[in-house]
């Protein structure tokens, strides 16, 4: 397997490229479903780079495991909103209760781009939808040096990749995703719960 994380410098478009035939085989593996350890509750959003998740996955199986697990096991209205640990890992989940806040104005700006080179976001949608941006690979640029686990960028706004994260559906952010988040949506309400949880990124 190639090295996710070296292909970062590569002028790609939104995330990591692979050539086509680990693509067709990552996504034949998502779909037979082995990596859901009886997960039913949703899926990835067509926005996951599969082939990032093939990797990662087949190199840290047991965390994936646990987190598809839990998630299948869990109330997940019924959690306190905060830092729920999940048992019998080193996993901590993010139970975030409350609005999208980034306005198309703010995106203009420039406000709330993020990446990270350590760990891994996964985010799923329980109640309501989340705005989403990918950022382009090819205009955009670090605002300053790394601070772990962060970077921030500065980005063309027509050239962002506008999508919603819905129930039924997750999203993972891997270290080339860069992305804003809680961005405001056409629905009438912003209000939603949506649990972000950081796995390890395996080099």
């Amino acid at each position: 397997m190639m090295s996710a994380f070296a292909l970062c410098g590569r002028a790609q478009s939104y995330t990591n490229e692979y050539p086509k035939d680990m693509q067709k085989m990552a996504a034949k593996w998502v779909k037979k479903g082995e990596w859901r350890n009886g997960f039913t509750k949703a899926s990835p959003a067509p926005t996951v780079n599969l082939a990032e998740f093939y990797i990662q996955y087949h190199r840290n199986p047991e965390q994936w495991q646990a987190l598809f697990r839990w998630l299948q096991q869990t109330d997940l209205m019924a959690l306190p909103a905060g830092r729920v640990p999940i048992p019998g890992t080193q996993l901590t989940v993010s139970v975030e209760d409350g609005d999208n806040w980034c306005s198309q104005d703010d995106l203009r700006k420039g406000k709330g781009s993020e990446s990270h080179r350590q760990k891994i976001d996964v985010m799923y949608v329980v109640r309501g939808y989340e705005g989403f941006c990918l950022l382009d690979h090819e205009t955009s640029r670090p605002q300053a040096d790394y601070k772990p686990d962060r970077l921030e960028y500065f980005f063309q706004y027509d050239r962002l990749k506008q999508f919603e994260n819905i129930p039924g559906t997750f999203n993972i952010m891997f270290p080339c995703d860069w992305h804003v988040a809680k961005v405001k949506t056409s629905h009438e309400s912003q209000n939603l719960r949506v649990l972000v949880i950081k796995m390890d990124y395996a080099l």
